[in-house]
């Protein structure tokens, strides 16, 4: 099998849909199965990245993206639709298609070739979230058509399915995040992590945040907490265009600012705290949730993407409306009042993401590609 892959985001940028892009990719190359990859180039990168675990990646240079700085995307070019043409992909899969994927979309069609669609950013809601709420019936009408044109659509969570479905787009299914629960373990818990994260208060209880540092993650409102809960510390895992400001906002708190972690660094951080905040006020699942979670680490977590579904309340974790500062600092207060606490929660969430593996979670995925490819086999033999 040949799959054209096209993506709004690559690496060298680290994100939760460039996690997932690339664990897709890492498990169509076990399966043997080929993929060509269509990928922006970041910002003015001289050596773009041109491959992937031996697959080939086109890159395509770009403007920024207004609603996310971070991008540079634009649309493919005829050089693009030569390499498809002669990849001859037997499916196009379109990560959230936008400047990248629409004219990826219309190659597809254009070639007869079946294409799937995830959905991945809520543009919609990030607009309203940046004060440009008066481009959100375009983007919802953009979302509709674009996904409503590709032969089938994959959510990443029951939340937004339902949104997908109420907003009109009509064939769509449910792509779940799975988490590596080998490399997100509670065995990689170290000393040495432990009082770089507590900015040497090791026996403090230490809540931890990973992820981008932007204002839809709202990680501003973590200071009340610390405020309000005697005794907790935060250990902020992650950079981003918020990074300054956030510092000078926790100045003065018991915040440590770790930057970027990866590998096994990121493993120990994760294994090495008490609990996970997340107040984020967009996701469309929350990778990191799940990930804190085979970590061994109970969670409190807006009630946003794929949280609601993973999270279970009082045994895993907490949630909470998205700005209810309130609701998250009894989440917090409630797994901080004893070590018991956070044993038994935190091995309760471990429990769980041992379920939830992403081996099966991309084999879904793998089976979609053939049901669409079947399908159009059907048709082809059906109009002879």
């Amino acid at each position: 099998m040949r799959v054209a892959l096209f993506t709004e985001t690559f690496l060298p940028k680290l994100d939760g849909i460039v996690r997932v892009v690339c664990l897709l990719l890492d498990h169509l190359k076990a399966r043997e199965i080929d993929v060509l990859v269509v990928a922006p180039r970041l910002g003015d990168q001289e050596s773009p990245v041109t491959e992937y675990r031996g697959f080939e990646v086109l890159t395509v240079p770009g403007v920024t993206f207004p609603l996310y700085p971070e991008l540079r995307v634009g649309p493919p070019t005829f050089h693009v639709f030569r390499k498809l043409e002669m990849f001859n992909p037997h499916v196009v899969h379109l990560i959230h298609p936008l400047m990248i994927g629409i004219p990826g979309l219309m190659m597809a069609k254009w070639l007869g070739i079946p294409t799937l669609a995830s959905f991945h950013i809520d543009m919609s809601r990030m607009a309203e979230h940046h004060q440009m709420g008066f481009v959100r019936g375009a983007l919802e009408l953009v979302t509709r058509t674009v996904f409503n044109l590709a032969d089938y659509s994959l959510a990443p969570s029951k939340l937004v399915l339902r949104e997908m479905q109420a907003l009109g787009v009509r064939e769509v299914g449910l792509w779940k995040r799975g988490v590596d629960a080998e490399k997100f373990n509670p065995r990689y818990y170290d000393d040495a992590m432990r009082h770089e994260l507590s900015d040497g208060h090791p026996q403090a209880p230490l809540m931890l945040y990973v992820g981008r540092l932007s204002a839809e993650k709202q990680v501003g409102q973590l200071r009340t907490v610390l405020e309000r809960v005697p005794g907790v510390r935060l250990a902020i895992v992650g950079d981003g265009p918020e990074r300054a400001e956030l510092e000078a906002h926790f100045k003065g708190t018991a915040t440590k600012f770790m930057g970027y972690l990866q590998g096994q660094r990121l493993s120990q951080a994760y294994a090495s705290a008490d609990m996970f905040v997340f107040p984020s006020a967009l996701e469309t699942f929350g990778l990191v949730v799940t990930e804190a979670m085979a970590a061994g680490l109970p969670v409190v977590a807006s009630r946003v993407g794929g949280i609601p579904d993973v999270v279970q309340e009082g045994v895993t974790g907490y949630t909470f409306d998205v700005g209810d500062v309130e609701a998250m600092v009894a989440g917090v207060r409630a797994i901080a009042a004893d070590r018991a606490t956070i044993a038994r929660m935190g091995q309760a969430a471990r429990a769980y993401a041992e379920t939830q593996t992403w081996e099966h979670m991309m084999d879904e995925v793998v089976d979609h590609y053939r049901r669409l490819i079947a399908l159009y086999a059907e048709a082809a033999q059906a109009s002879v």
